[in-house]
Parts: C-alpha cells; sequence; structure tokens
C-alpha cells in the first residue's frame, strides 16, 4: 500500500465528515445568534432573548475553540502562530479533490 496523505481510505472520509458536521453545527448556531441579534435590535430588554443570546454566544465560543483546535483556523484572525502564517497550511475550499 502506498504511503499517500492523499489516499487514507476510511479513517480520512471519516475525519473529513466530522470536520464537516462541526463545521455545519457552527453556522446553525451562526444563524441563531443573527436572529436572535435581529430579535435584540427591536427589543433590547427581553431578558428570554438575552439569556438565549448568551447561551449560543457561549456555545459558538466552544464549537469554535473546538474547530480551531482539531482543524486550524476558520478565518484569518485565529491565527495565533508567530512563527508561520498558518492560514495557508490547509487546502482551500476550490482545492479539495485535487
Amino acid at each position: 500500500m502506498e504511503n499517500n496523505p492523499n489516499n487514507c481510505g476510511k479513517k480520512c472520509d471519516s475525519m473529513e465528515s466530522e470536520k464537516i458536521a462541526l463545521l455545519r453545527k457552527i453556522q446553525v448556531v451562526d444563524f441563531a445568534l443573527q436572529e436572535v441579534n435581529l430579535f435584540l435590535d427591536t427589543h433590547p430588554r427581553c431578558k428570554k432573548a438575552l439569556t438565549y443570546y448568551e447561551m449560543y454566544r457561549k456555545l459558538r465560543h466552544e464549537l469554535h475553540m473546538e474547530y480551531t483546535e482539531k482543524y486550524g483556523p476558520i478565518t484569518r484572525n485565529d491565527v495565533t502562530s508567530t512563527e508561520s502564517w498558518t492560514w495557508i497550511n490547509d487546502p482551500w475550499p476550490w482545492e479539495k479533490g485535487v
């Protein structure tokens, strides 16, 4: 069997599926935060909405931290290395499957 990182079989498929699932969770939470943000723009004292916002803000932070620890930065603002610009380490979206 050839030692090719682009040909790692089911293990890579599973890891990629986990990566995509985690990114989708972040997207869902981002959507919920955007919606409650719009509601709070017109109802700034609604305690229920403020509680909801805070709960999802914390969840988004946790999911974001988990993703960046496992898979690297989501945005350039996530780069913390002072040794190397790690933003360019992973393939760009259009390079997937090459």
